[in-house]
């Protein structure tokens, strides 16, 4: 027999309170809306004369800055824009899940602002390093993929710890000291797999569901510049604990 004002089936407050399933800051569900609409106006509203006129200027393309062209303004803004376009249906459901997982809790840890700003330097810096190492290429670049795996390089520096605390999940503290971040088992297999991963679909060329070449230097550049250059997007907010795991 049970008392009633007693009722032990009751779970503890802390668990009355957990985090929504699917909790996306609002600034990553808009990074998801302008890519998923972009594409489907490209797919179903322009003809194929008028997304070819688009990719010409909205996506990144090498030989544009070959010197042997006018530099117009899409030169300057198309390092930016080529993030949001996609080769395909299963290219931008690939992003858009990678973009949800490590987008969110990042952007719950730097802000809106500061996320926006962090995807703007690692995408630039994706298609940096592919512009080095292809500068005269006349294939478009295109897709979110070297921003996030700026996230990525973000999400081991901070180790992958997580601070639920405020009922949303953000990355705990600091970056962690380079050091520290390759004596954890954890970063240095996820930094390894990442690798292979990147790697293999490099030699191969292509990736199950994308009919296009993958540019695997961009995720490099990308992931790079996340890894090395989250610290300055992290201002001085949730500091880390004073002792390293």
């Amino acid at each position: 027999m049970s008392s009633p004002d007693f009722d032990d089936s009751r779970p503890p407050p802390e668990e009355r309170h957990r985090e929504p399933m699917f909790n996306i800051p609002p600034v990553v569900l808009a990074a998801l809306a302008i890519c998923v609409g972009v594409h489907l106006v490209r797919v179903y509203l322009l003809s194929a004369d008028q997304d070819i006129g688009l990719l010409i200027r909205t996506a990144f393309v090498p030989i544009r800055y070959s010197g042997a062209f006018d530099l117009d303004i899409y030169a300057f803004t198309s390092p930016v824009t080529y993030a949001f376009l996609h080769g395909g249906f299963a290219h931008l459901a690939v992003n858009m899940v990678w973009l949800a997982a490590f987008g969110s809790p990042l952007a719950n840890r730097l802000g809106s602002l500061r996320f926006s700003l962090f995807w703007v330097f690692t995408g630039i810096a994706a298609v940096g390093l592919h512009f080095v190492l292809h500068h005269l290429d006349q294939s478009p670049l295109v897709g979110a993929s070297g921003a996030i795996s700026g996230m990525m390089g973000a999400a081991a520096r901070f180790g992958f710890r997580i601070d639920r605390s405020e009922g949303r999940a953000a990355f705990l503290g600091s970056p962690l000291p380079i050091p520290v971040v390759l004596r954890s088992r954890t970063v240095v297999t996820f930094l390894g797999v990442w690798m292979v991963v990147n790697l293999i679909t490099g030699l191969v060329g292509f990736t199950p569901g994308v009919d296009s070449r993958i540019a695997w230097e961009a995720h490099v550049g990308g992931f790079l510049a996340g890894f090395l250059g989250i610290g300055l997007f992290t201002g001085t907010r949730n500091r880390a604990p004073s002792r390293y795991p």
